[in-house]
């Protein structure tokens, strides 16, 4: 009884993962569902995500002796362990180019009647949808009735609710104000930025005179339930439908400035609808996770759902290869964004030394110097194996042995990679590291002894893998960081 009620409490302790749910059932989703390439590559990354799949890294303190292994992350942008580092470097780019106005948050939402079609056009829909709405802020902006000059606006994609249903919404920070072809700064009224009917009408509009003339064309994939549209007569009525509702434009003045807002919306720019922390032990083959119920008031509940129509409505969410998320209108849009953001600080009296200098992030410190697992000093070595991933060899990082005419024609500073081959023998990614000749087995043999080797067993890879020998200077020791 009293074993029970231990596993039982490790059962409530452990925290599942989203890549837990994929693992344990994402072969039997993918054999029963018609899924496209990009949700394919998205599961089987979050499947594989921080595995021996992909790799991993064996870090060693210079000062201890102290080991520790770290896999390598998938980085995709659908992973909820993944981009966090590129979320705060986006934060802190935003977060530069902020005016010292009042700002404003707008949601643009399509009506549920659309997501069949957009389940089969993502591509065509979502990019509508953004279309759609930047013309339909840049405008209203232009307009002296309101501001009568050029907006700075961010849009964000979010596709699904808190239960995981797809609900395509855009989600939009408006700086309260405009620049003027003078070169003023035109501020709106106090508390006041556009109409929320009027945006409503002329964004509904705009959208459906692009998807009329999509439907007209034949450029959309009709299937399954919109198969019917292939019919002019269906698609008037399908269209009258959608005109005659109205359409959801929320807006709001962010009281608390735009910091809020821009933390919000920086969770799901790199990341997609649910996170870890929502998760739930499953049960009985179902999947838990906690959601708000915007219905009663924001409460806190849990839903459980089949595991399966748990991957459905994921699997809903993930974006077509390539698709941008996050776009920029106005006065930050990337083609004169630093040139308009100055005249902006002019127009603000903003001091030269608080303007926009450089969107470029600030180069993290090198992941050994600071890890000090087993010791209370920075670890100043480690030594990595890169496989599956890496095709390099072990040499010096700038192969300097390599006379410059065997150096690539695309990157000069770069050896060809016959050479760079020629220089070490191949590694066998199947075999233990500690057992490799190209390796300093002596420190590794102990560990992987004490692993049974079992970590470092793959399937055969696809091609050649290397490893590869790096020395530099540690940023907090004056030890070299040699990885292997």
């Amino acid at each position: 009884m009293h074993a029970h009620r231990l596993r039982a409490d490790a059962a409530k302790r452990a925290k599942p993962e989203l890549a837990d749910v994929v693992r344990r059932y994402g072969a039997a989703f993918r054999a029963s569902h018609r899924l496209s390439g990009a949700q394919l590559r998205a599961l089987r990354a979050i499947e594989g995500c921080r595995t021996p799949a992909l790799g991993s890294q064996l870090q060693q303190c210079s000062h201890c002796a102290a080991q520790q292994y770290r896999y390598h992350s998938c980085r995709n942008r659908h992973c909820p362990k993944c981009q966090t580092l590129a979320t705060q470097r986006w934060l802190t780019a935003r977060r530069a180019e902020l005016l010292p106005v009042p700002y404003f948050h707008l949601v643009f939402t399509l009506p549920h009647e659309l997501n069949p079609l957009a389940q089969g056009n993502p591509r065509a829909l979502y990019g509508l949808l953004f279309a759609a709405v930047a013309k339909t802020l840049v405008e209203f902006g232009a307009n002296p009735r309101w501001l009568g000059g050029q907006i700075a606006a961010s849009l964000l994609l979010h596709t699904w609710s808190q239960a995981l249903i797809h609900h395509i919404h855009l989600h939009c920070l408006v700086a309260g104000g405009a620049l003027g072809d003078d070169g003023r700064w035109i501020s709106p009224r106090r508390g006041f930025l556009f109409p929320v009917q009027a945006l409503s009408s002329v964004f509904r509009g705009k959208f459906l005179e692009g998807l009329r003339t999509w439907l007209a064309q034949g450029r959309l994939k009709l299937a399954g339930s919109t198969s019917a549209l292939a019919q002019p007569c269906a698609q008037h009525q399908f269209l009258a439908a959608l005109y005659a509702k109205d359409w959801v434009v929320y807006a709001k003045h962010t009281l608390a400035g735009p910091q809020p807002a821009l933390d919000y919306l920086s969770r799901y720019t790199y990341k997609s609808a649910i996170s870890n922390e929502r998760l739930r032990p499953a049960q009985h083959d179902q999947v838990r996770f906690a959601y708000r119920d915007r219905a009663h008031g924001n409460r806190r509940k849990i839903m459980r759902l089949p595991a399966q129509q748990f991957l459905e409505r994921f699997a809903l969410h993930v974006l077509p290869r390539g698709f941008v998320r996050v776009r920029h209108i106005g006065l930050l849009a990337n083609r004169h964004k630093r040139t308009l953001l100055a005249q902006a600080a002019v127009a603000l009296h903003i001091p030269a030394r608080n303007r926009l200098r450089s969107n470029r992030p600030t180069p993290s410190a090198c992941v050994c110097s600071t890890w000090t697992s087993h010791c209370a000093r920075p670890a100043a070595s480690a030594d990595s194996s890169w496989w599956p991933r890496s095709r390099l060899c072990i040499d010096n990082a700038r192969h300097r042995d390599i006379p410059p005419e065997h150096h690539s024609p695309r990157f000069p500073h770069r050896p060809q990679a016959r050479h760079r081959c020629a220089l070490a023998p191949r590694i066998d990614p199947r075999l233990c590291l500690c057992h490799s000749s190209q390796t300093p087995s002596a420190r590794l043999a102990p560990l992987c002894l004490a692993l049974n080797c079992s970590i470092y067993h793959h399937s055969r890879p696809r091609s050649h893998r290397h490893a590869r020998t790096t020395s530099f200077q540690s940023p907090c020791s004056a030890a070299p960081i040699t990885a292997v």
